[in-house]
């Protein structure tokens, strides 16, 4: 089931400086938000409020009404929030099969004893896993990688294994932090079809940061954008494109007053 997510108020302060400033918005169950603005914006500081990575100074956030502004990252994964990063943290000296497996952690019975004695019930669970995990690699396009190690592989790849493993919790909200990034174009392609597919019949919400602004009209049904970590506006992707406030975030007065 779809979350909604609801911010209200953020703030975020680092002594003397302001980060976030009263940013609020909200993401119906089954939408797909861009979170856009030029570099030094706020966006992944907002990611990083969202998924417990910080903890705001005010403000509340909120996922189907209840309040987790605050709470820890693996809290908030229970809670059905999932999370790739601009840079994949993936367990480099392990296989790319056993990366994505490790986003199953939250759906696996009993603790690390029940495991480490490989007692029958995880050893069943264990296979599902497995076959699960593989049958999303090669849904990606990437069950020829599932035996190699993951720092065998390219840094576009990397990303499409993240994505692999976020979607390895059954998350119910996923944010996707600078998915396109560094990726060639037919993998930009892949992302954006994997993207659809998953949000497709609407029981997933998803919050995308994207410089890429073809792939945030290719994906997203409204955007929000920030500017020195306040909200400028929200609206459809071509509203933000047209809007002479977001042409000067983004290029300069000279530029905007040109668009007019």
């Amino acid at each position: 089931m779809a979350a909604r997510l609801t911010l209200s108020d953020v703030n975020l302060r680092f002594g003397g400086v302001t980060v976030l400033s009263d940013v609020g918005f909200d993401v119906e169950p089954g939408e797909v938000l861009g979170l856009v603005g030029p570099n030094g914006a706020g966006k992944t500081s907002l990611f990083n409020c969202i998924s417990g990575h910080y903890r705001p100074t005010s403000g509340s956030i909120r996922i189907d009404g209840d309040e987790v502004a605050g709470s820890a990252p693996s809290k908030l994964n229970r809670r059905g929030l999932a999370r790739t990063f601009q840079h994949p943290a993936l367990q480099l000296n392990h296989t790319v099969l056993e990366n994505v497996m490790l986003g199953a952690h939250t759906r696996l019975p009993g603790g690390p004893v029940t495991w480490a004695l490989r007692m029958p019930p995880t050893g069943r669970r264990e296979r599902e896993v497995r076959d699960e995990a593989m049958a999303l690699l090669e849904g990606q396009g990437l069950g020829w990688a599932a035996a190699s190690r993951a720092d065998e592989l390219s840094h576009g790849l990397h990303k499409a294994v993240e994505l692999c493993r976020a979607r390895m919790s059954h998350p119910s909200l996923l944010l996707l932090d600078e998915p396109a990034a560094g990726l060639s174009h037919g993998e930009v392609e892949q992302l954006m079809e994997t993207v659809r597919h998953v949000t497709k019949n609407g029981e997933l919400t998803v919050v995308v940061v994207e410089h890429n602004m073809g792939v945030i009209s290719a994906l997203t049904d409204r955007v929000v954008v920030l500017n020195h970590g306040s909200k400028l506006m929200e609206g459809t992707a071509a509203e933000a494109q047209a809007d002479p406030r977001v042409i000067e975030a983004y290029l300069g007065t000279e530029a905007a007053d040109d668009a007019a």
